[in-house]
């Protein structure tokens, strides 16, 4: 990985150990599991759990893009905002990320790919419309920074296990009760086994949700804190916070639900109105909370700190 100038943070970095060391435990339980409670489904169960991981490590970047209907722009198509980029790489040494724009209404940012090579940076058409060149450049800086910290790479891997054991826990159950279950003949081994595989799965999905829902809040602390430190003005991104949270209220409920399942990746969560979230569940810190820090951040630099 090439060096830049952002700051390095040990605090996402410790975090990303431990919490790629815990899920790769709760993997081997859930696999022994299954080879254990149904060995025939074990060998299945490996096989596809690696097939989903290779695909979504590999293609990460192309199957988000397509998801959220982006398309990759050249600096003829989209020159002001490849010039806010190529300021960003100046004053951070990083490789320059594939640029992309999704037309969306909703204001949101986010960066996708397995490494800096593979590395795509995606706004929206609504959050063009919205900022200025130097609110923009605080969010893509955000951006960047995720690409820079590897975390992007880290949340792609970290996701795919709670991904599997919530399909197998959501097909196990919709087996069950339209199939196995509901036959007076049925095999009750058979039923057993299901359940156990059923609860192996609820449980490794609960481990993986709540793990990598913690690192993700963090992440996004991190990535506001390098991003304001690179571009010298927390003020500009604590505003394009307040500014894109804002105008998230504003939007159709309608478009909110097709973005919300996409909120571990974007600079802002998408909620719709009346929503509320516990914060041990939430992708991001409190609003609040992030703007403190910037706002702590800007009164060091005043210092001279």
């Amino acid at each position: 990985m090439a060096r830049t100038r952002y700051a390095s943070d040990r605090g996402l970095t410790s975090r990303m150990l431990v919490t790629m060391f815990l899920l790769g435990l709760v993997y081997v339980v859930f696999v022994s599991a299954f080879f254990v409670i149904a060995p025939k489904w074990g060998v299945f169960a490996l096989a596809g759990a690696t097939l989903f991981l290779l695909v979504q490590y590999f293609f990460s970047d192309r199957l988000t893009l397509f998801a959220m209907h982006g398309k990759e722009v050249t600096p003829e198509e989209a020159p002001e905002l490849h010039g806010v980029i190529d300021r960003i790489v100046a004053m951070s040494d990083a490789p320059k990320p594939k640029v992309a724009i999704a037309d969306t209404d909703v204001p949101n940012a986010f960066a996708t790919g397995r490494n800096q090579k593979k590395a795509v940076v995606c706004v929206t058409t609504g959050l063009l419309r919205r900022l200025d060149p130097v609110e923009l450049e605080g969010v893509l800086a955000h951006e960047m920074a995720h690409i820079a910290h590897k975390d992007v790479a880290v949340m792609t891997i970290a996701s795919f296990l709670g991904v599997c054991a919530g399909l197998i826990t959501r097909f196990g159950l919709e087996w069950g009760l339209w199939g196995g279950f509901g036959r007076r003949d049925g095999d009750q081994n058979t039923g057993l086994i299901l359940l156990a595989v059923v609860a192996v799965s609820a449980v490794a999905y609960g481990i993986s949700f709540m793990l990598t829902r913690a690192l993700s809040r963090y992440r996004e602390l991190s990535a506001d804190r390098s991003a304001a430190l690179l571009t010298g003005r927390p003020s500009s991104l604590a505003s394009a916070l307040t500014k894109v949270s804002g105008e998230i209220a504003r939007i159709p409920t309608k478009d909110l639900r097709a973005a919300e399942p996409f909120n571990a990746f974007f600079f802002a969560p998408a909620f719709t109105k009346g929503f509320s979230v516990s914060s041990l569940f939430a992708t991001h810190p409190p609003l609040d909370k992030r703007l403190a820090q910037l706002s702590k951040i800007s009164d060091q630099m005043s210092r001279g700190v």
